[in-house]
């Protein structure tokens, strides 16, 4: 669908890193892991960019997480860091079949901004009494706080800056049971790794539900 949706609140939740929230508008349904577009005219000239969801599903409101590099933020990204309650934005989908679906064990592999969609699908696992683990790479983490919570609603986190470190982190994560979904959610050079991370440790990489952010 495509609508104009309002911004309800926006945090700080890392470096570098906005959570916005919308109003969701009439219609609106998406589950945790797919991707919406925004688009918006900044000093004259249209931009548009995709952002997965980061909140455990849609209700009043929804939540998208946007990484922001300040030594590289473009006109975009400057005008999404902006925007406070009441502001709107064009907004068109969701996008994507790499999310959760009520699976009995999830599995979630993140770097950088992956970890919105993570925290969204752990979230919604744990909600349903499903178990969650996450395994998320990055030297400057964001979404502490909710990864706090995880971890006290008896999900597996494991954070870490040592790339060198996350093979060993994902095979401690999975256990390839019939019941257990891999998600992977990054920037291409974490999806290679984490694709070879998931093969080391005899997983399925073909039945993975992976989104490389180019």
């Amino acid at each position: 669908m495509d609508a104009t949706v309002t911004v309800s609140a926006a945090r700080n939740v890392g470096p570098g890193t906005v959570a916005i929230e919308f109003e969701t508008p009439d219609g609106f349904e998406a589950e945790p892991g797919q991707f919406v577009k925004l688009t918006a005219e900044v000093d004259g000239e249209s931009y548009a960019r995709f952002y997965t969801l980061s909140s455990p599903g849609v209700g009043d409101t929804f939540e998208v997480t946007v990484g922001i590099d300040p030594e590289e933020a473009g006109p975009f990204s400057q005008h999404l860091e902006s925007l406070a309650e009441g502001d709107t934005i064009d907004l068109s989908g969701p996008f994507g079949d790499s999310y959760y679906d009520g699976e009995a064990r999830v599995v979630v592999l993140a770097g950088g901004p992956g970890i919105g969609p993570a925290v969204g699908i752990a979230e919604a696992a744990v909600a349903d009494d499903n178990e969650a683990a996450v395994v998320y790479l990055d030297d400057a983490p964001a979404h502490e706080d909710r990864l706090d919570a995880l971890r006290d609603g008896g999900a597996s986190v494991v954070v870490t800056d040592d790339e060198d470190a996350l093979a060993g982190a994902v095979s401690d994560a999975l256990v390839n049971g019939d019941d257990e979904q891999v998600f992977v959610y990054g920037f291409a050079g974490f999806v290679d790794a984490a694709v070879d991370a998931i093969e080391n440790a005899g997983g399925d990489v073909d039945a993975a539900k992976i989104e490389n952010f180019g």
